[in-house]
């Protein structure tokens, strides 16, 4: 007698539950809503993650149909995109060889070897002619499990795809899975290794550009492979496309390495090597009133200023953890009389040492130590880039040491001194809470302490925060703040760790009330993080157009002919008494072209004197932006920068 086997019941998002023919996927969930729905289905979510269109349903399962309007399928239209691109530069260059082609943020790549043959900006256009028809021929990409590995393996090999090869070895015992390009026929024309997951035809890619091409070593080893890498990006409609491309170009014109050829802002040197940044007056300049206003910043909130040494014993670096945990990203030792010295890739040893000097009560605390300390990280030259990947750099760091009962507040505090300067330098941004990773030392007390602290802080700030499950470092949970500059884009900014790590490995401890020892809550914050990349940012947060306060050079002073020097020296001298960063263009050149000079090098103001200006004791200025503001007396210029500068004024 056949038994019929029972339906599966799942449950949808808004709570209510769908039973279905056993073997069902999630097409014919889509379709058992409405025809409307399994006409826009382009993807399923189950259980939390992304999946095809036809992955199988089990009993119990929670599942969500996915269109193009749920921001996370744009990950299956850019992953399937990728295959299309790499099927057409196969097509199109038959001994080319594929590596991997994974989604990045905006995007995707794909990595190729392509014996005697570098590709072009042409090449980038024929290969997305080759997309377009492979995309509008309606290609069917179909999930195939691979049944002999060692079959498979074979086949790999006698077309020379061994990097294909490398990786089906490598993951042999995790179920891998070819896709499957099916023409209208259903003949197998193409294929991938790949876990997945994709759309279900080619018809929905149809917005897509490809960028440029860069270098890359296979599994990132300098001592692999060299490949070309192709960058492209994909969007489920034109007008998407074509905004991101505008943002792009707008990206482009901010880029801070360009800025700082027109600016004269800083360099880099071979004969010095990569990754290490020469400062140049200009961009010095900007440092400088930065680091004053973060300095006064620190001293109304009770901070103490350290300096630490930048090499120190191995055996810091040993109690630390460092040479453990962090080893690869530092610097070979240096020997010093027999003993073995690092660069420093952190200031925290260094605030503890100064910490344990002497012993502390629990009325010392809190202590709050800050350093403008520079430290030396060891980054593969294929990741440096300009000012914002860097191997030397300084950080605006700051260790408090503090009781338990003074954890919440002294977070509070922090996010107060990250809302002061994040908002003058006109930046939104968004907290995130990262919470205990799979892989983490202490204790659940400790943890779930450290975390309540946390998120009480944001808490009490009432600030909108997001939670990255998992996404803390091994010794902390930790407070990540995402900057939002100028046209939208995200940066790293600051954070703020709870450290339960450290206080351990160095006892760092005080005596209590009872009179017995305790440890000390260690928290680690830096708000500007490093001030390479900080500037780095900050350049193309404003284009170059330094607000007033920070602006290199606030004003120049154009006399129109020589009769005119002395007027200009006496109001430089002014301006100089008031701490205003001047000086005085007196050039032979036309007076248009000094203006248009200055404001090509983005000087926030002009002051233009001649006979006119002379004779009512008056001054012409001009704005970079506002352009003509009229006559001022000096009396009137030197009040209205004074505010602006005091202000900070981002105007």
């Amino acid at each position: 007698m056949s038994t019929v086997a029972a339906e599966i019941t799942v449950k949808l998002p808004d709570g209510s539950s769908k039973s279905l023919n056993p073997g069902a996927t999630g097409a014919d969930l889509a379709q058992a809503i409405s025809q409307g729905l399994y006409r826009q289905a382009v993807g399923t979510f189950i259980n939390g993650e992304l999946k095809d269109l036809f992955t199988p349903l089990k009993s119990g399962d929670t599942v969500k149909i996915l269109t193009a309007e749920d921001p996370i399928s744009i990950e299956l239209l850019r992953h399937s995109t990728a295959h299309v691109m790499a099927q057409a530069v196969q097509n199109l260059f038959p001994q080319a060889k594929i590596a991997i082609g994974p989604t990045i943020e905006d995007g995707f790549y794909y990595d190729f070897e392509i014996p005697d043959h570098a590709l072009s900006t042409e090449d980038l256009t024929k290969i997305e002619e080759e997309m377009k028809r492979i995309s509008q021929s309606g290609q069917k990409i179909v999930r195939y499990q691979i049944p002999d590995v060692d079959k498979q393996l074979g086949e790999f090999k006698s077309c020379g795809e061994k990097f294909k090869a490398e990786l089906l070895e490598e993951h042999r015992n995790d179920s891998p899975t070819l896709y499957l390009m099916k023409d209208k026929e259903g003949k197998v024309i193409w294929n991938d290794l790949c876990r997945g997951p994709h759309l279900s035809s080619t018809n929905l890619i149809k917005s897509f550009k490809l960028l440029k091409v860069s270098g890359s070593y296979w599994r990132a080893d300098e001592k692999r492979e060299h490949l070309q890498r192709i960058y492209a990006t994909a969007f489920w409609t034109k007008k998407d496309l074509d905004d991101y491309l505008l943002r792009l170009e707008e990206a482009e014109k901010r880029d801070h390495r360009r800025i700082s050829k027109q600016l004269d802002l800083f360099s880099v040197h071979e004969e010095v090597g990569p990754g290490l940044i020469f400062w140049h007056p200009n961009l010095a300049t900007v440092r400088n009133v930065i680091e004053d206003y973060w300095r006064d910043e620190h001293r109304r909130r009770g901070y103490q200023f350290v300096f630490t040494p930048h090499i120190a014993s191995e055996e810091l670096y040993r109690i630390s953890g460092h040479l453990e945990t962090y080893g690869e990203n530092m610097y070979s030792p240096m020997d010093i009389d027999g003993q073995a010295y690092r660069a420093k890739p952190m200031n925290c040893p260094g605030h503890i040492m100064i910490y344990k000097s002497r012993l502390h009560s629990y009325r010392d605390l809190p202590i709050r130590l800050a350093e403008l300390g520079t430290v030396y990280r060891y980054e593969r030259s294929g990741v440096l880039h300009g000012m914002l990947r860097v191997r030397g750099f300084t950080q605006d760091d700051s260790h408090i040491f503090c009781t338990p009962e003074q954890l919440e507040s002294e977070i509070t505090g922090v996010l107060d001194l990250i809302d002061a300067l994040m908002t003058t330098f006109g930046y939104t941004y968004k907290a995130y809470l990262s919470t205990r990773p799979e892989k983490s030392l202490g204790t659940d007390e400790e943890w779930a302490m450290a975390t309540s602290a946390l998120e009480n802080a944001l808490k009490a700030r009432k600030l909108d925060y997001g939670i990255d499950e998992g996404g803390g470092v091994f010794y902390a949970p930790k407070i990540d703040i995402k900057l939002f500059d100028a046209i939208g884009r995200e940066w790293q900014g600051p954070t703020v760790q709870v450290d339960l790590n450290l206080p351990n490995r160095f006892d760092v401890s005080y005596i209590g009330e009872d009179g017995n020892r305790h440890k000390a809550i260690m928290i680690h914050r830096a708000v500007l993080g490093s001030m390479e990349r900080f500037c780095g940012g900050l350049i193309e947060h404003y284009a170059g157009a330094f607000p007033l306060w920070l602006a290199p050079t606030q004003i120049v002073i154009l006399p129109i002919t020589d009769r005119h020097d002395r007027a200009a020296i006496v109001l430089n001298e002014a301006l100089e008494a008031i701490g205003v960063r001047t000086y005085i263009d007196n050039r032979s050149e036309t007076i248009s072209y000094r203006i248009r000079e200055a404001q090509m090098q983005q000087v926030p103001y002009m002051a233009v004197i001649g006979d006119k200006e002379v004779e009512a004791k008056q001054i012409a200025v001009r704005h970079r932006r506002q352009g003509d503001l009229g006559l001022m007396s000096a009396e009137q210029l030197l009040a209205k920068m004074k505010t602006e500068i005091e202000q900070r004024s981002l105007g």
